[in-house]
Protein backbone atom coordinates (compact mmCIF):
# COMPACT_ATOMS: atom_id res chain seq x y z
CA UNK A 1 0.00 0.00 0.00
CA UNK A 2 1.72 3.56 -0.72
CA UNK A 3 1.01 6.69 1.97
CA UNK A 4 -1.52 7.96 -0.80
CA UNK A 5 -3.58 4.60 0.27
CA UNK A 6 -3.31 4.20 3.82
CA UNK A 7 -4.45 8.50 3.63
CA UNK A 8 -7.67 7.11 1.31
CA UNK A 9 -7.70 4.20 3.39
CA UNK A 10 -7.78 6.70 6.65
CA UNK A 11 -10.91 8.91 5.06
CA UNK A 12 -12.69 5.48 3.64
CA UNK A 13 -13.03 4.63 7.61
CA UNK A 14 -14.04 8.47 8.40
CA UNK A 15 -16.58 8.24 6.07
CA UNK A 16 -17.65 4.79 6.96
CA UNK A 17 -18.16 6.15 10.93
CA UNK A 18 -20.20 9.30 9.62
CA UNK A 19 -22.31 7.17 7.46
CA UNK A 20 -22.77 4.37 9.74
CA UNK A 21 -23.23 6.78 12.76
CA UNK A 22 -25.18 9.53 11.23
CA UNK A 23 -27.18 8.70 7.92
CA UNK A 24 -27.94 5.30 8.76
CA UNK A 25 -28.72 5.04 12.45
CA UNK A 26 -31.96 5.33 12.92
CA UNK A 27 -34.26 7.53 15.42
CA UNK A 28 -35.06 3.97 17.33
CA UNK A 29 -31.48 3.28 17.18
CA UNK A 30 -30.59 6.95 18.88
CA UNK A 31 -33.82 7.08 21.35
CA UNK A 32 -33.27 3.30 22.82
CA UNK A 33 -29.99 1.84 22.93
CA UNK A 34 -29.21 3.87 26.22
CA UNK A 35 -32.26 2.29 28.11
CA UNK A 36 -32.31 -0.96 29.72
CA UNK A 37 -32.21 -4.27 27.58
CA UNK A 38 -35.81 -5.37 28.28
CA UNK A 39 -36.64 -2.17 26.66
CA UNK A 40 -34.96 -2.10 23.40
CA UNK A 41 -31.40 -1.48 23.89
CA UNK A 42 -30.31 -4.94 22.92
CA UNK A 43 -32.43 -4.92 19.90
CA UNK A 44 -31.24 -0.87 18.86
CA UNK A 45 -27.52 -1.78 19.72
CA UNK A 46 -27.29 -4.54 17.72
CA UNK A 47 -29.30 -3.18 14.74
CA UNK A 48 -26.45 -0.09 15.00
CA UNK A 49 -23.36 -2.12 15.51
CA UNK A 50 -24.55 -4.66 12.79
CA UNK A 51 -24.29 -1.96 10.14
CA UNK A 52 -21.15 -0.52 11.69
CA UNK A 53 -19.86 -4.15 11.18
CA UNK A 54 -20.99 -4.91 7.52
CA UNK A 55 -19.45 -1.62 6.49
CA UNK A 56 -16.01 -2.27 8.07
CA UNK A 57 -16.33 -6.35 6.47
CA UNK A 58 -16.71 -4.36 3.13
CA UNK A 59 -13.78 -2.29 3.81
CA UNK A 60 -11.76 -5.01 5.21
CA UNK A 61 -12.37 -7.57 2.30
CA UNK A 62 -11.23 -4.88 -0.27
CA UNK A 63 -8.42 -4.51 1.35
CA UNK A 64 -6.97 -7.45 3.58
CA UNK A 65 -9.68 -10.17 3.34
CA UNK A 66 -7.80 -12.46 5.74
CA UNK A 67 -8.37 -9.87 8.39
CA UNK A 68 -12.67 -10.56 7.94
CA UNK A 69 -12.68 -10.68 11.99
CA UNK A 70 -12.20 -7.26 12.21
CA UNK A 71 -15.54 -7.10 11.55
CA UNK A 72 -16.90 -8.97 14.03
CA UNK A 73 -14.15 -6.82 16.83
CA UNK A 74 -15.19 -3.70 15.28
CA UNK A 75 -19.26 -5.38 16.59
CA UNK A 76 -17.84 -5.16 19.85
CA UNK A 77 -15.96 -2.33 20.65
CA UNK A 78 -18.13 -0.21 19.01
CA UNK A 79 -21.38 -1.64 21.09
CA UNK A 80 -19.21 -1.08 24.30
CA UNK A 81 -18.07 2.26 23.45
CA UNK A 82 -21.94 3.38 22.33
CA UNK A 83 -23.21 1.08 25.42
CA UNK A 84 -20.80 3.16 27.85
CA UNK A 85 -22.09 6.72 26.55
CA UNK A 86 -25.72 5.54 26.49
CA UNK A 87 -25.44 4.78 29.87
CA UNK A 88 -23.12 7.17 31.49
CA UNK A 89 -25.44 10.17 29.79
CA UNK A 90 -28.87 9.01 30.85
CA UNK A 91 -27.59 8.21 34.34
CA UNK A 92 -26.03 11.81 34.99
CA UNK A 93 -29.22 12.78 33.13
CA UNK A 94 -27.07 14.58 30.64
CA UNK A 95 -29.22 15.60 27.82
CA UNK A 96 -27.73 17.84 24.10
CA UNK A 97 -28.60 20.48 26.45
CA UNK A 98 -25.91 20.18 28.74
CA UNK A 99 -22.16 20.61 28.26
CA UNK A 100 -21.32 17.30 28.93
CA UNK A 101 -23.23 15.18 27.08
CA UNK A 102 -21.36 17.07 24.13
CA UNK A 103 -17.84 16.09 26.04
CA UNK A 104 -18.60 12.84 26.37
CA UNK A 105 -20.32 12.85 22.66
CA UNK A 106 -16.87 13.79 21.55
CA UNK A 107 -14.99 11.14 23.74
CA UNK A 108 -16.98 8.46 21.90
CA UNK A 109 -16.55 9.46 18.38
CA UNK A 110 -12.90 10.02 18.72
CA UNK A 111 -12.68 6.57 20.56
CA UNK A 112 -14.25 5.07 17.05
CA UNK A 113 -11.26 7.13 15.32
CA UNK A 114 -8.65 5.44 17.11
CA UNK A 115 -10.19 1.87 16.44
CA UNK A 116 -10.52 2.53 13.01
CA UNK A 117 -6.76 4.02 13.16
CA UNK A 118 -6.47 0.73 14.47
CA UNK A 119 -7.97 -1.36 12.28
CA UNK A 120 -5.77 0.67 9.67
CA UNK A 121 -2.73 0.05 11.00
CA UNK A 122 -3.58 -3.87 11.17
CA UNK A 123 -4.58 -3.98 7.40
CA UNK A 124 -1.28 -1.51 6.31
CA UNK A 125 0.59 -3.96 8.58
CA UNK A 126 -0.51 -7.28 6.86
CA UNK A 127 -0.25 -6.03 2.94
CA UNK A 128 2.50 -3.75 3.50
CA UNK A 129 3.55 -0.52 2.25
CA UNK A 130 5.36 -0.29 -1.16
CA UNK A 131 7.86 2.65 -1.39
Amino acid sequence: MTYLGILILYLVFRAKQMICDFVLQSTYMVTHKHLAWRDGAAKALLQHCGIHAVFTLAIVLYYAPQLWWLSLFDFFLHAGIDRLKGVLTKKAGWTYNDHMFWVVFGIDQEAHNLSHLLYLVLIVATIGIAA
